[in-house]
Order: C-alpha cells, then sequence, then structure tokens
C-alpha cells in the first residue's frame, strides 16, 4: 500500500470531507422537514422510511458525533482510533466497508429495476451517503492494514 493510506494525518482530510458531505445531507433533511424548498427533493427522495424521522435524525446526530471524533483522532494521530495500526481491525473494517459498499450497488440496481421511470437519480439520496460513509470505514481501514 503506498504511505498515503499509512498516514493518519492524509486520511483525516478525506474522512472529514465525508463528515461534511453526511452533515450536509442531514441540513439537507432537516430543511426539508422543516421548510420544504422547492429546490431541494421531497422527503420520499430523502430516506427509505424504515424508521420514523425523529428516530433516523437522532441516529444521524450520533453518527456525526462519532465520525467527527475518530476524524479528530485521525487528525491528532493520537487516541485509540488513529495512535497505532491494528492489521485485524484493519482488515475487519476494510472487509464491512466493501460489503456496505457492495450492499449499496445492490440497492441501486433493485432500485433501477424497480422504478426505471427514475433513472439514474430517482431516490438515491440514501443510497450515495450510505456510499460516503462506506468510504469513511475504508479509509479508517487502509490505516491499519498499510
Amino acid at each position: 500500500m503506498p504511505d498515503f493510506f499509512a498516514d493518519a494525518q492524509h486520511l483525516a482530510v478525506w474522512m472529514f470531507v465525508a463528515l461534511a458531505l453526511f452533515v450536509l445531507r442531514v441540513a439537507g433533511q432537516v430543511l426539508v422537514v422543516t421548510v420544504a424548498p422547492r429546490w431541494l427533493p421531497p422527503m420520499g427522495q430523502w430516506q427509505s422510511g424504515l424508521l420514523p424521522y425523529p428516530v433516523l435524525l437522532g441516529a444521524q446526530l450520533l453518527i456525526i458525533a462519532g465520525l467527527a471524533w475518530v476524524a479528530g483522532q485521525y487528525a491528532h494521530g493520537d487516541g485509540w482510533a488513529a495512535a497505532e495500526q491494528h492489521p485485524r481491525a484493519g482488515v475487519a473494517l476494510v472487509a464491512l466497508a466493501a460489503t456496505y459498499l457492495a450492499g449499496m450497488a445492490y440497492r441501486y440496481v433493485r432500485r433501477m429495476r424497480r422504478h426505471p421511470d427514475q433513472r439514474w437519480f430517482g431516490g438515491t439520496i440514501p443510497i450515495i451517503f450510505h456510499c460516503v460513509l462506506a468510504s469513511y470505514l475504508l479509509a479508517a481501514g487502509l490505516f491499519h492494514v498499510a
């Protein structure tokens, strides 16, 4: 693996970008629920409906806090997440991220088959942002296996 992946500070850059994208997604969803601006897609495009929105929002806020905490550790090169490399944990994180990404690819294909009228981007906001979260996990895993 290139040295880039072994440098926690380099990976922290992507982790913060992924975090910022996820924060924008959550903020956009809050805007749709509270104000419903015409320039944003309707609520049905933002979530699958598996969780009631208040539960989903609470979970998203916890995810944001956790991602920020871990990314901060990578940025500083310290803390339990980034002080030293743990190859077995890295392999597990890379496998989890790959499985997560594969699941989202399957979800996308399934959605496009069920809703051909919405190709290419209809209903994809959750899928795209799950891929962003998976890439965050991938970055963390690559640090530990590098």
